[in-house]
């Protein structure tokens, strides 16, 4: 805790270094997809955190202030929602749902961050739920952060922000900025099911 706490306030109040070539700061988005199961199933128990309104993207002016807002959620959300599958939750291999009895898979950290952040008022089309692959193969979810300074993930896996690119994940799809319900390619993978995993 101690050293968690250190991590913190060590990295609360610096600015991420500056991403690099343009190609390298944001993700490249490629074609429309099909939303995942779990999101659709998601907005039918709760529409109202899925109203469709198309709007112009945003790209969130990342600042000491908005930097130090990203960590502390993060930190928050990872450190106080407990690991635990679907399966082992609800009795289903998936189910998007607020963590909000304090247990949640990857997705569940994501949309709590994404919530997080569009009550603090940030723009809910700079927070875009992605579903990427690890180096094993195995789905997973993350949040992630449009910036003027490149595409950003908060991730339940690690206490660092990082660029996308840094991550060591193949990013599969992802939100629309211009509507949470559509889903777009990211580069030419192929399609990923988020599954549950331990931070």
């Amino acid at each position: 805790m101690v050293f968690v706490v250190a991590l913190a306030a060590s990295t609360i109040g610096t600015l991420p270094a500056v991403a690099g070539p343009e190609r390298l700061a944001h993700v490249l988005v490629s074609e429309l997809t099909q939303p995942p199961p779990g999101w659709i199933e998601f907005c039918a128990r709760q529409p109202g955190e899925c109203a469709s309104t198309m709007t112009a993207p945003q790209n969130l002016a990342l600042s000491r202030k908005t930097w130090r807002d990203l960590v502390r959620v993060n930190n928050w959300v990872n450190e106080t929602i407990k690991p635990l599958t679907d399966l082992e939750h609800w009795g289903v291999v998936e189910r998007w749902s607020y963590p909000d009895d304090g247990y949640g898979d990857c997705e569940d950290y994501a949309l709590l961050k994404r919530r997080m952040l569009i009550e603090a008022g940030w723009p809910r089309e700079a927070l875009l739920l992605t579903l990427v692959r690890g180096p094993d193969g195995e789905g997973h979810a993350v949040l992630t952060v449009t910036t003027d300074k490149g595409d950003y993930v908060l991730d339940n896996m690690s206490w660092d922000i990082l660029l996308w690119s840094k991550t060591g994940y193949r990013f599969v799809k992802r939100q629309s900025q211009y509507d949470p319900n559509v889903w777009v390619s990211l580069g030419d993978a192929a399609p990923a099911t988020a599954t549950a995993t331990s931070p």
